[in-house]
């Protein structure tokens, strides 16, 4: 089979990296937002922000019949939670921070005086030998702390930092072997770039839709589905199409039996579920297979746990599916997706597009 054709642009790969490498904590996604609002707006015909930050661009915003494509634009994060007489900093999570991933990781903390650089400290390997032969501490939430180069509580304070400053970490996109983003934050602002790609390619190839496109980059996912439980009150919306990450599982320390069998560079993954509306899901797998777009099942059982379960169950119900893309070490700073993978799910979502008619019904008894 003839290899397809990139669909991404320089251009948008630029845009990518932009958004990417700008932090988006789960509560405070402003800069991101601004950032793919500015890339968006070409692309469509308005742009609207909810109260707490949901992005939304819409094509043929007076139509009556509704369709969704949506992603989130959170990523996870740290709260400064403690600081001691010592100037050290202890943590609590903002959605699921890992962890185990923090010694030896530098971080920014975000304050009205700008960002303050600090480090996740561990003690040496040397220093960890307990004489007692009791076995080493491993990092928790209660031993894992930050240093700012302080000596006091005063100090840090005069940095401008408080408890309730946000945390990230500042590790930047980058290509790997020329076939993988590698970085932070991928879940799940790729499912941003992608939707924005979306909207491009409608806008280039002239495409009318005959409903009305909200194409929308939710906040605060990481923390419950938030965003988009507020979002869809709002759009009310008859159909959504929501893009997350989900797990490469062919890497080592993953059990398949437990967290299913997909592998990176072999397509979006699409699931099976409650909240996913069956025929909307046979919509989009007959769109693949037409297309010739490979593609995986996933099984998700009671929730999906993305944003597709607070649009299935909204305003009386709303044909929803998930489009996911393989992700491999989910919540870490080397998070990794392949470039065909993301290149498909955007192939995928424009062409599912192009199937969806006005007042579609997607009821499967009639």
């Amino acid at each position: 089979m003839a290899k397809k054709k990139t669909i991404i642009t320089k251009e948008s790969e630029k845009f990518l990296y932009q958004y990417l490498n700008n932090a988006s904590p789960t509560g405070y996604e402003s800069e991101g937002q601004k950032i793919w609002l500015k890339h968006i707006k070409p692309y469509v015909d308005e742009t609207f922000v909810d109260t707490y930050g949901t992005a939304v661009a819409v094509i043929n915003p007076k139509a009556k019949y509704k369709v969704v494509i949506e992603a989130h634009a959170d990523e996870i994060s740290w709260y400064v939670h403690y600081i001691t007489k010592d100037g050290f900093i202890y943590v609590r999570r903002n959605g699921g921070s890992d962890h185990m991933i923090a010694p030896s990781k530098r971080v920014n903390i975000h304050t009205k005086k700008g960002i303050v650089p600090a480090v996740f400290g561990w003690p040496a390997i040397h220093t960890r030998n307990s004489i007692s032969g009791k076995a080493e501490e491993t990092p928790k939430m209660n031993n894992i702390f930050l240093d700012c180069g302080c000596t006091s509580k005063e100090e840090v304070e005069k940095l401008g930092v408080h408890v309730g400053c946000v945390i990230t970490y500042p590790d930047e996109l980058m290509c790997m072997n020329k076939k993988y983003y590698v970085g932070r934050a991928l879940d799940n602002r790729i499912g941003g770039f992608m939707i924005a790609e979306v909207a491009r390619l409608l806008k280039e190839n002239k495409q009318k839709l005959p409903f009305g496109l909200y194409i929308t980059n939710a906040v605060q996912e990481e923390v419950g589905l938030r965003g988009a439980e507020m979002i869809v009150e709002k759009i009310k919306p008859d159909v959504a199409i929501v893009t997350d990450v989900c797990h490469d599982t062919q890497t080592p320390m993953i059990n398949k039996i437990e967290q299913g069998d997909f592998t990176a560079g072999k397509g979006p993954v699409i699931a099976y579920g409650p909240a996913v509306q069956n025929n909307l899901r046979e919509l989009i797998i007959e769109t693949a297979e037409k297309e010739k777009i490979e593609f995986q099942r996933y099984a998700a059982s009671r929730i999906t746990g993305t944003d597709t379960d607070a649009f299935a169950y909204a305003t009386g119900g709303v044909a929803s599916a998930l489009i996911s893309l393989p992700l491999r070490y989910m919540h870490t700073t080397v998070e990794m997706v392949h470039k065909v993978d993301v290149e498909n799910v955007i192939r995928l979502i424009y062409a599912c597009l192009l199937k969806i008619e006005d007042g579609h019904d997607f009821r499967y008894i009639k």
